[in-house]
């Protein structure tokens, strides 16, 4: 039997794997990440499932949230494969689906307008803002986001080996265009930093932060995925279309947009003292 060790030349072919399979760039640098953690924890052991177990038994004592651990088993598991060392492979951890979340992690409406009136000074960073929580785009869709698409209205995003259309709300449309005209900006993507580049997740990431002290918003909840969150949990409260939230997001599965919806535990709270069943 072959002496199973992960390698520097199986990970960099893994690597290429994965942009084979047309992953985006960021599941492809959070699978890197996990492989190498495991690697990292495996050391010069031969590769076995009681390893891998370990592994995982690890990670539960160091207190990793039971999401946070299924995601990484199912990075470790998909190089498992490729290796054609599926018989190592663990199960996830089985969790009853969570019916709300935790209030420090929810971005609220108040606290998004917060960090709009912070932003004030930073045009650019303010209006890539209102572009995701207004259409519910992830942040890597923004480069899509060009003069000429903005001018017809709408947007054709490619992700996750997935095209759909985006739609720009009208007043949105017009801010982006106005934006677009100051910064002479004619053609092409119009969230460039200095360079002419598209803007990136980190660079976004940090100026967001920079906004918390200003705005009084904790800086956990304050990233460019709890404004797609926001704009999931308003479009629901309005339409009550699950399906179709699915699609505007660009799920393939309603179990994902479901957690984008899920409300606090005060709301939670909050709707089962309504129902008034205790006299």
């Amino acid at each position: 039997m072959e002496e199973r060790k992960i390698t520097d030349t199986q990970i960099q072919s893994f690597h290429q794997y994965l942009i084979r399979e047309e992953k985006s760039r960021a599941t492809v640098e959070k699978y890197l990440r996990d492989v190498r953690a495991f690697d990292m924890y495996a050391g010069e052991q031969i590769i076995s499932k009681e390893v891998v177990m370990a592994w995982k038994k690890e990670l539960q004592i160091k207190e990793y949230a039971v999401r946070s651990i299924n995601s990484m088993l199912a990075s470790l598991n998909s190089l498992l494969d490729y290796l054609g060392w599926s018989d190592c492979k663990v199960k996830s951890i089985k969790q009853q689906r969570q019916i709300y979340c935790a209030e420090e992690k929810e971005l609220s409406r108040a606290e998004y307008m917060r960090l709009l009136k912070a932003a004030e000074n930073k045009p650019q960073l303010q209006l890539v803002m209102k572009t995701i929580c207004g259409t519910g785009i992830r942040v890597s869709e923004l480069k899509f986001f060009t003069v000429e698409n903005v001018k017809q209205g709408e947007v054709t995003v490619n992700c996750k080996a997935k095209s759909r259309t985006v739609l720009i709300p009208g007043k949105l449309r017009k801010l982006l265009l106005d934006y677009s005209r100051k910064e002479k900006i004619h053609s092409g993507v119009i969230f460039i930093n200095r360079n002419g580049e598209p803007l990136n997740r980190s660079c976004i990431w940090a100026q967001m932060k920079s906004l918390c002290e200003e705005a009084g918003v904790n800086p956990g909840k304050v990233f460019p995925h709890n404004l797609r969150k926001l704009f999931a949990r308003t479009f629901y409260g309005i339409e009550k279309d699950i399906a179709k939230l699915a699609d505007i997001l660009g799920h393939s599965s309603i179990d994902t947009t479901r957690i984008y919806i899920m409300t606090t535990g005060t709301e939670h709270r909050r709707i089962i003292e309504r129902l008034g069943l205790v006299v």
